[in-house]
């Protein structure tokens, strides 16, 4: 690093010089840092030739025109600076005006209240052969880097202005080839229709598309000739992480215990960098400031957890951080993963039975926690604190209960260990006695119905292999009967495919499909079951508790069949008693949700069917009320609603 350090502080040593000289590096990797630790200051202390030199930093991020960099050095270099804010500036040692200075400079001139009274010209002043520029953020910018670079060109070429560039070369590249894509692609269409190339079989249309593009927007050759003429030398920013990673973790110094530990696990903080395949130290410092909080939290609520559980918070934070922010995988990754046991029970499926489908998750482990072994490994309080920016109490809380748990305060089911734990890691004898516990648990039906279908995917590789002496047809028969007795004491399982995901059924097809329609079966039935409690507790709010009615039912019922789930008649007595307004917002409402939701909820028809006729029946022969026509109204419009069911296309449609 000292020897880049000397190779930069050449060219400004260098009595005459016609080109700029340029810092390349990844996004977060520390070149701003390097910048005004390693560079800036040994600039600002050179006097060469009777010149005392000093720096002019801009970040061309948000830029959006020239003027704006002009107006940046202005600001930066001028004499006629507010005295009050130059003072502030010598007092606490700024090299730079805040931000907040700028703007108020910048609103001044615009109402014309400039120094001197007199509005500034930014063009005419540039008065720098003692400065040296420094433009960061390149690729950042939001005018054309070719625009910016000839901009920059005039103070090199033609005033021999010592000029640094820091930029990240390879999202530069990105950027001039996908900006305005849209716009290009349709352009290149054009042409190539009117040259009648897009009838042609002669290669695909993408990669003529593309060729068309490159053929006419060629800004990345147009980059690299004013490079060329620009810029002299490139010098790779490839930082020492851990002399780096050490300084960062001096801003903690003031939290004496948080500081200890994090001291004490540098390598484990190195390390996990490391495997995140990333130079990103922007998001380290995130997941830093994360673990903070984390850290604080357990030593306040949970003070006797061991030292190895808050290493895996570590390893845990600065991972899960670098996977989502890194923009290696979508945050749904982690989304539908409920808690540790979920997360080792996708890992044992994928090891023991060949599943690619989580390929992603054991990857992921098998990087970040590589010859570091711990029971708890999956914290999601920490994922959803990094992924929503929110730190949910009770998911702390549960987590944190089972970590102690797994100390051994608690005996962990037969079952559970086998879903989260692979096999060959149990002894011979007790894995024979654990396969005996689990099928008497299984016969009493005692287990959720999912983890039924989850455990018969075990059970049937592991009669395959001959490790236990049971055939498929046994336990088909022995499994489908404890479904049955389990179905009563199990909760509906909304999202089936994202649970069933999680082991390699299709690794065992010809073996699972009867098990699986059994499933399926008490599944729809423990769904009815749970929407027919819904209905008795939604539809007994009308009409003395009508608030609580529309609540439930704007939030619960709009998308669902409720109405399947109630006897009509007992519907029809509770609208009678109804007032006239809420029977008038009932209907309303039921307008609305069919209109949207139509196809989802048509099997709810025929007891729609079923209310309009005992409502036709009440009302026939009745002389008018305003309740009577309020409700020969509902009935008129449940004959739209009717026909709704069969027309209206789903929202997602």
């Amino acid at each position: 690093m000292e020897e880049l350090v000397e190779s930069i502080l050449d060219y400004i040593r260098a009595d005459y010089t016609d080109y700029a000289i340029m810092i390349n590096g990844e996004w977060g990797s520390g070149k701003t840092y390097f910048w005004n630790n390693k560079i800036r200051r040994k600039i600002d202390t050179m006097r060469l030739n009777g010149k005392q030199y000093t720096t002019i930093y801009m970040s061309l991020y948000g830029i959006s025109n020239l003027e704006d960099i002009s107006k940046k050095i202005f600001i930066e270099t001028t004499q006629l600076m507010d005295k009050n804010l130059r003072k502030y500036m010598d007092e606490h040692e700024e090299k730079t005006i805040p931000e907040y200075a700028k703007t108020g400079i910048d609103m001044a001139n615009l109402f014309g209240i400039a120094q001197n009274d007199n509005k500034i010209n930014y063009e005419e002043f540039f008065a720098t052969d003692d400065k040296v520029l420094c433009f960061d953020d390149l690729e950042r910018a939001n005018v054309d880097v070719i625009d910016i670079l000839g901009y920059i060109n005039n103070f090199v070429e033609h005033d021999h202005i010592k000029t640094i560039i820091i930029c990240n070369e390879k999202e530069l590249s990105t950027k001039l080839k996908s900006n305005n894509l849209e716009m290009k692609t349709f352009i290149a269409t054009y042409l190539l229709d009117k040259q009648g190339e897009l009838l042609k079989k002669d290669k695909p249309m993408v990669e003529k598309i593309k060729d068309k593009i490159e053929h006419i927007f060629d800004k990345a050759n147009e980059y690299e000739r004013i490079k060329e003429k620009l810029i002299g030398e490139t010098f790779e920013y490839a930082p020492k992480f851990d002399y780096i990673i050490n300084g960062i973790l001096m801003r903690y110094e003031d939290d004496v215990d948080l500081i200890r530990f994090l001291r004490q696990n540098t390598n484990i903080i190195i390390s996990t960098f490391n495997k995140s395949g990333t130079r990103n130290l922007r998001i380290l410092k995130h997941a830093l400031n994360d673990f903070q909080k984390v850290f604080e939290m357990v030593n306040k609520s949970y003070p006797n957890v061991s030292n190895r559980v808050m290493q895996t918070m570590l390893i845990f934070t600065i991972a899960i951080s670098f996977e989502i922010k890194a923009g290696k995988i979508t945050k749904d990754k982690f989304v539908d993963i409920k808690n540790n046991d979920e997360y080792k029970s996708i890992l044992v499926s994928s090891r023991v039975l060949m599943d690619n489908k989580q390929f992603y998750i054991k990857e992921f482990d098998n990087n970040y926690y590589y010859n570091f072994k711990a029971e708890y490994r999956y914290f999601k309080f920490i994922e959803y604190y990094v992924r929503t920016r929110i730190f949910d109490m009770r998911l702390f809380k549960d987590d944190m209960e089972k970590v102690l748990n797994i100390s051994g305060l608690v005996k962990i089911p037969a079952y559970k260990k086998l879903l989260t734990e692979e096999y060959w890691k149990i002894s011979d004898d007790e894995f024979l006695d654990m396969i005996e516990e689990i099928l008497t648990e299984v016969k009493k039906g005692k287990i959720q119905l999912v983890d039924m279908v989850k455990l018969y995917a075990y059970f049937s590789y592991f009669s395959r292999k001959k490790l236990i002496a049971y055939d498929i047809n046994t336990l088909k028969d022995l499994f489908a009967k404890g479904m049955t007795l389990s179905s009563s004491n199990s909760e509906y399982c909304a999202n089936i495919e994202n649970e069933l995901s999680k082991i390699a059924i299709s690794n065992i097809a010809e073996d699972m499909e009867d098990i699986l329609n059994k499933f399926y079966e008490l599944n729809n039935q423990l769904k009815d079951k749970m929407y027919k409690k819904k209905a008795d507790e939604i539809f007994k709010c009308i009409p003395m508790k009508m608030e609580n009615f529309y609540d439930r039912f704007d939030k619960e019922c709009m998308n669902i069949p409720i109405f399947k789930y109630q006897e009509p008649h007992q519907i029809f007595q509770r609208l009678l008693y109804a007032s006239n307004e809420d029977i008038v917002i009932i209907k309303e409402k039921l307008i609305k949700r069919v209109e949207l939701y139509g196809k989802e909820i048509k099997s709810e028809k025929e007891n729609m069917s079923e209310l309009k006729k005992l409502i036709d029946e009440y009302t026939k022969e009745k002389d008018n009320t305003i309740k009577i026509v309020m409700l020969k109204e509902f009935s008129k419009d449940l004959d739209y609603m009717l026909a709704k069911y069969e027309t209206v296309k789903e929202k997602n449609e």
